[in-house]
């Protein structure tokens, strides 16, 4: 057996391991749309810590994370800014999230949403907008596999076999044990990733120049230095600017919390207790990101050049010579990365269609219909993500942060849900649509942007202003729904409930 199929095989028995682990969740989960949707709300804090960062840190990190480093140096560290950000609005979100769910079944986050709001249309257009979303970020993880088997393969699996073969296996499992096969595999690929991140970021580093010290003395003399310095380049070579670093920032942090397949894990938390002790913790995952970074560092000097630069990991895995054993054990969690992300919005993406697009659309549907159509249309958008992943060009930070700018959109409606007692269902369709509206035109013509800034901006821009001004000029929502949504008191002290405040015009 030569070395690539040596690597080959450990791949394939990583995949054997994650199909089993995926399915055998489902031998005990309820066969209900709770049960396959939220795990019957019974994730403890092991589970859900993997499930939040595994599920967020994926092919982007492996695959886009280097390449950016590599690429583009210093602007990598947007990364970091963001994820450490990103989850402090989850802290205060998620619990109300959580304990509202309990109360009313909800699953998904339009759910909440156009039940706060009382708006079926906002359902209706959150489901088409975060399915919009899901599909590039899906397709990045198709991406990540693809590239990792075609590596390994040495070239006789094709990317668009790797990325088939690979999410055969997802979906195989996500079909059969919903939200706790993604939550149990995503625990064993986060950990395994997490270990092979910590090894080759740091091996790496001591092979081509001795250490990591060593390598940013070497880089920061040589004439590729500029790279170290903040806040790096853009994609074309030249210096990004300050507004642009610190806007990607923004629009990241804002939709990290928002992304939905992140935020209905509010819904599967045990109590709230286990939920903000996972946020507290989070952080700790960023830890993972700082090896990550390293690869994409090591190649600057010694391999110049490499394109596109998201393959620069599996480029170094082909140049280096490695042990046979190393390489399979990188590409596997390589696909660990893919994977751990993919399955939660495949999971998300079709429960999400499902109960806030079909349902609403045609009420009445039977709880074992619903499952039917989720699983159908778990199918569906695999397929979907699977033709971007094989015929589009876009690198992989880029179809993320495209993702991210519509997502951040999202923000202010959670925001106004649980903090804003006069927002309406009218105000938050309205600032929606401006906000999606305004974004997808500046994504499509940045030429036009007047600033230098992420396109999630101006939508947020727009966003704001209008949920607040529609608001202000339509009916206020019922104090019925206000006492479930906000605090019972405003204050430590024991002030007067929300409710009457609301009514008296606080």
């Amino acid at each position: 057996m030569d070395s690539s199929q040596l690597a080959l095989l450990i791949c394939g028995l990583y995949l054997v391991a994650s199909l089993v682990m995926g399915v055998l969740p489902g031998l005990r989960v309820s066969h209900s749309v709770t049960g396959y949707v939220a795990g019957d709300r019974s994730m403890n804090l092991v589970v859900l810590y993997f499930v939040l960062g595994a599920s967020v840190f994926s092919s982007f990190a492996f695959l886009g994370g280097p390449g950016w480093a590599y690429s583009r140096g210093a602007a990598a560290f947007y990364i970091l800014a963001y994820g450490t950000l990103g989850m402090v609005p989850f802290y205060f979100l998620g619990p109300r999230a959580r304990r509202v769910g309990a109360r009313f079944g909800f699953v998904t986050q339009a759910e909440l949403l156009s039940h706060r709001f009382g708006s079926r249309p906002l359902s209706v257009v959150l489901a088409v907008a975060s399915l919009a979303a899901f599909v590039p970020y899906l397709t990045l993880q198709m991406k990540g596999a693809g590239y990792i088997l075609a590596t390994v393969s040495e070239g006789t699996i094709s990317a668009a076999w790797g990325s088939a073969i690979t999410y055969a296996v997802v979906v195989a499992y996500v079909l059969a044990a919903g939200v706790l096969g993604v939550g149990w595999t995503n625990t064993f690929q986060g950990l395994f990733m997490m270990a092979v991140a910590w090894g080759l970021g740091l091996y790496l580093p001591w092979r081509l120049y001795g250490g990591v010290g060593e390598m940013f003395r070497q880089i920061a003399a040589s004439p590729q230095g500029s790279l170290l310095e903040a806040p790096g380049l853009t994609a074309s070579g030249e210096p990004w600017h300050w507004w642009g670093f610190s806007s990607a920032v923004i629009v990241s942090a804002l939709g990290f919390s928002a992304w939905p397949h992140l935020f209905m894990k509010s819904f599967a938390a045990k109590d709230d207790r286990t939920l903000r002790l996972t946020v507290v913790l989070y952080p700790t995952f960023q830890l993972f990101l700082v090896p990550i970074l390293l690869i994409g560092f090591s190649g600057i000097l010694a391999y110049p050049g490499v394109t596109p630069s998201d393959t620069i990991l599996p480029f170094l895995l082909t140049q280096l010579e490695l042990p046979a054993l190393l390489v399979g054990l990188v590409c596997a969690g390589t696909l660990a990365a893919s994977m751990s992300s993919g399955d939660a919005l495949l999971h998300a993406a079709a429960s999400i269609g499902v109960r806030d697009g079909v349902v609403k659309l045609a009420p009445g549907l039977s709880d074992a219909r619903q499952r039917f159509l989720i699983r159908l249309l778990v199918v569906l958008v695999a397929a979907v993500a699977y033709y971007f992943a094989v015929f589009s060009e876009t690198s992989i930070v880029s179809l993320l942060l495209a993702a991210y700018g519509g997502v951040a959109q999202i923000f202010p409606l959670l925001f106004a849900a649980f903090y804003w007692p006069r927002g309406t269902g009218a105000g938050a369709l309205a600032g929606l649509l401006a906000g999606l509206g305004v974004n997808t035109f500046f994504l499509v013509f940045p030429e036009l942007r007047p600033f230098p800034v992420h396109e999630g901006i101006y939508g947020l821009m727009a966003n704001v202003p209008v949920l607040i001004v529609v608001s202000w000029l339509t009916r206020p929502p019922s104090v019925e729904i206000l006492e479930a949504y906000t605090p019972s008191r405003l204050t430590d002290g024991g002030g007067p409930p929300l409710a009457e405040r609301f009514e008296d015009g606080q």
